[in-house]
Order: C-alpha cells, then structure tokens, then sequence
C-alpha cells in the first residue's frame, strides 16, 4: 500500500504567516500569493478588460522590441525575474535573438510548466528554469556564466514594494547580472483613482478570488482553520503613497489557528496582502538610480498610462 508523505512545509511560509499575522497591523508578504492556484488566477487577471496593466505593456513590447535589441544587441542571456506565464517574453527573445534564456520564479511547477510551453516554439534557445525567490541575488546558470546578460522584469512587478525593498531589488538584480548588464523593466504610471480600483477589483471577481485565495494555501499548507468565506476582498488607494493596497477584510469576529497557534481578528480588521505603487516619470527614474540601474531609454504609450525602461548596470562612482 502506498502511503503518500504529508506535503513539506516551507518554513519561510511560515514564519512570514505566523510574523503576519502576530502584527498589529497584520499583513503578509504578497510573494506568497503564487502557488500553482494563485499563478493561474494572475494569468486570468491579466486578461481582464479591467486590468489595463499587461494590455499596454503588450502594445509597448510589440510596438518598442525592436527598439530595444538596438541597444542591447544580439547573443545575450535573457534572465526574467518573476516570469510567470512568459506570455510576454516571446516579443523579447524574438527581437534581441538571445543566446539563453533563464526564468526565474518561486512557483516551481507553473515555471516548468511555461518554460515547456515556450520551449516548443524557441526549440533552437537553451531555456534554463530556476526555481528560487528572485528578491535575492541568485548564481545564474553556469551555462551563462560568461554571457553578457539582459534583465526582464515586466508587469510592474517593482511595484508590489516599498521603496526600501524595491531599492533592495534592484541592487540584488545587479548582483545576479553583473556590472555592465541591462535590464528591461516595466513600470507603472499615476493614473485616475477610479481606473486603478476597477483594475484590482474586476467585475468577475477573479481579484477577489486570487487574494482570498492565499487563505486557502494557508489552510491547505499551514494547518490552518480560517474560515474563508469571513473575509472579503478590498482595493484602496492610498494617495499618501501612490499606492493601491490588497486588504482581505473580517466580515465578522473571527478566531482560529495556524500551524498551532491561535489568532482572533475583529470584524474590519484587515490582513494587509499587497502593495502595487505608482510612478511619475521622475519617481521611476530616482528608483532605479538609488537601486544601481542608470536609465538609458524610455517607452511610453500615447496615454502615458505605462512605460518600459531600459537601464544599464554601471559601475559605482565616487559622488561629488
């Protein structure tokens, strides 16, 4: 009889729930959200009328590739940080005709799966999956050791975190590229309050579903008892930090337990789950300057609602 070993907690997992949740302003780290469930209702997001984000990001990659492979030029190694699907990747590697192509992301089963998915139309590219937290440096793949590299960070992503942590980021970015790499990043901009909280909060609920969905994994993975249907999804902007914040909110008083230690939550309270900030042309720029990354072009829809950077890594100076 074949008797399957109870799943593997991840002790950072938990120590993250556990310091979350212990808080008095309770929140836990968006990274989190992305287990196989949670990668697959990002995706659905992305294509939601709402979710202006990867529309235009699209149009810019599609309408701006080329621009880019004219700067980096050809035989690099494209790193994705954070690739997910990799629905955007295909504008990229079809332009900079790369030598390599590593995705990096903490969902180990849906970047196989995607990288197997592109495989089959790149069957010439050497696809490198790595399965780590890209918010720390990361050893590249031997195979590109000796590569000159292009970073790809797309979506926005940056701006799930607070400055400190972005700046932290992009310098770890450095540290797993190399001085004298590139780095593609997308970046989003300050738009009108009502076009943000419809983004994050759809029509078909698929939001609501990806953010409650984190309990699930907590109940599943943790050994946990929340009672899910107690919480509710929230959208707020918050203009002191040019930010949309993910809440899930306690419907009602609430108690229950988590890898064996019991919390209890009034109701309104809130787990604080996701920051997304937004940038003004400058902002965006002074961020990836404090991070070690020296913008070099910048592409923007007619709108100005989106805008692809390209930065390179320099070498640090001494300051006048």
């Amino acid at each position: 009889m074949n008797i399957q070993a109870p799943p593997q907690i991840d002790p950072a997992f938990r120590a993250d729930v556990l310091a979350g949740f212990r808080m008095k302003r309770r929140a836990i780290p968006a990274r989190w959200f992305y287990d196989f469930r949670g990668s697959e209702l990002f995706e659905q997001i992305t294509g939601l009328p709402e979710y202006y984000p990867t529309r235009v990001e699209t149009e810019l990659l599609a309408r701006h590739a080329a621009d880019v492979a004219n700067i980096v030029g050809s035989g690099r190694a494209v790193v994705e940080f954070g690739s997910g699907s990799s629905t955007k990747t295909p504008y990229v590697l079809d332009a900079v005709q790369p030598a390599a192509y590593v995705p990096i992301d903490i969902s180990g089963d849906f970047l196989r799966e995607s990288a197997a998915a592109l495989a089959s139309d790149f069957p010439k590219l050497s696809i490198l999956p790595v399965e780590a937290d890209f918010t720390h440096p990361i050893v590249p793949p031997a195979e590109i050791a000796s590569l000159p590299k292009l970073g790809f960070f797309p979506g926005s992503t940056i701006g799930n975190m607070v400055a400190r942590t972005a700046v932290n980021l992009l310098r770890a970015m450095v540290e797993t590229l190399g001085v004298g790499a590139m780095l593609l990043i997308g970046m989003d901009r300050i738009k009108a309050v009502e076009t943000l909280k419809r983004a994050y909060d759809d029509a078909e609920g698929v939001t609501a579903a990806f953010n409650l969905n984190l309990l699930h994994r907590i109940n599943r993975e943790l050994h946990a008892d929340i009672p899910v249907d107690a919480f509710r999804h929230r959208a707020i902007w918050n203009d002191a930090y040019a930010r949309i914040e993910m809440h899930l909110e306690a419907v009602r008083d609430v108690t229950f337990t988590v890898a064996g230690e019991r919390f209890s939550m009034r109701a309104g309270e809130t787990i604080h789950t996701e920051n997304s900030h937004k940038y003004g042309p400058r902002d965006a720029r002074l961020l990836l300057r404090a991070g070690a990354w020296t913008p070099i072009a910048e592409w923007t829809d007619p709108d100005d609602q989106f805008a692809l950077i390209l930065a390179e890594a320099q070498p640090s100076g001494m300051a006048p």
